[in-house]
């Protein structure tokens, strides 16, 4: 019996030994186990497994297949950045579309003389303006074209290019650009008018524009009073002088106020629903007319195309140096010096 007792204390006490033994092994495991598992960041864990999503629309028997990230994914390709307008006028005019003029042989432009080269689509329209530049008038009429963020060409008179060359910089400053309208606006079919006369107008009137602006005349050119002398246009030609006559005449030089003038352009634009349009920024009513005048285009909407040429015109020397040493001139060829070299502060 004493036996007995004392093989069973002895097998009890080695099962709690066992016991012991077993449970001071396994517990630093499991901490370290749940350490781990609280440890563990999303960006550790694997995957989900791809998903099967079906396409929406799509046949029943037809499958997409695709992976859902565990966050939204960048966009393949960012999309461009449009480059921010430097029109402050949300309602503006503008300029629908720019073309790319060769001059070569001299062109002629404006269906009232010139038929071949019929470019505008309908409702298009060039602004070209002539007699400038102009004390006040030619202003107003940059100030209205800036505010409706558009463009015209300025067909110059070679005199007044010399009495305003400040004007005329400006013209070409805003991105106009600047044509020629002969040396001092006379009618080259006058019956006085020889052929050589002619060609002095013509160039001296180009080297004029050079003299006022410091660099070359785009090769743009309109006869006044639109009279077109054959053997004139023969020279133009070989010079290589794109002509311009008009679709549209504003009539301004007789027109009685603003008003008139915005009616008799937009009656014609109506009736011909095109064209290139024949202004004098040299006159008073046309300054005044043309704010509402582009925005009656902009109503009516009409869009602007803006013509400038694939090259300048070269000037002859000899025609450089006459209008350069015109004593008759109000200004001389000294006007090409920089301010500091002929006006210098000594004290102050």
């Amino acid at each position: 019996m004493r036996n007995a007792l004392g093989l069973l204390l002895a097998t009890v006490v080695a099962a709690l030994a066992i016991t012991g033994v077993w449970y001071w092994v396994s517990k630093p495991n499991a901490a370290k186990a749940a350490a781990q598992s609280a440890a563990a960041k999303p960006s550790d864990l694997p995957p989900p497994a791809p998903a099967k999503v079906a396409a929406k629309g799509a046949k029943d028997d037809v499958e997409y297949t695709g992976t859902v990230p565990a966050k939204p994914a960048a966009s393949a390709a960012a999309a461009p950045v449009q480059p921010k307008s430097t029109c402050a006028n949300p309602d503006a005019l503008g300029i629908s579309r720019t073309v790319v003029v060769d001059t070569t042989g001299g062109p002629g432009f404006g269906l009232d003389h010139f038929k071949q080269f019929d470019f505008l689509a309908d409702r298009e329209v060039v602004l070209t303006f002539d007699d400038g530049p102009w004390p006040v008038n030619t202003p107003a009429v940059l100030k209205a074209l800036a505010d409706e963020c558009t463009t015209g060409i300025f067909f110059t008179i070679g005199k007044h290019a010399t009495y305003h060359p400040e004007i005329l910089r400006q013209v070409q400053a805003a991105g106009h650009v600047v044509g020629v309208h002969t040396w001092s606006h006379v009618n080259l079919n006058g019956k006085k008018m020889t052929d050589e006369t002619a060609k002095e107008e013509l160039e001296k009137g180009f080297s004029a524009v050079k003299f006022a602006l410091g660099n070359n005349p785009a090769p743009f050119f309109r006869f006044p009073q639109l009279q077109h002398r054959p053997s004139a246009v023969a020279y133009l030609g070989s010079r290589n002088v794109a002509m311009f006559s008009c679709d549209v005449d504003s009539f301004d030089f007789r027109s009685k106020d603003a008003d008139q003038v915005v009616n008799t352009v937009m009656t014609g634009l109506d009736k011909k629903g095109k064209g290139i349009i024949l202004m004098h920024d040299f006159q008073k009513n046309t300054a005044l007319a043309l704010p509402t005048l582009l925005r009656r285009l902009k109503a009516g909407g009409y869009k602007v195309v803006a013509m400038k040429p694939k090259g300048t015109l070269d000037t002859l020397p000899q025609y450089d140096a006459m209008v350069g040493q015109d004593p008759k001139l109000p200004t001389t060829m000294t006007n090409a010096r920089p301010i500091s070299s002929v006006i210098q502060t000594v004290q102050q």
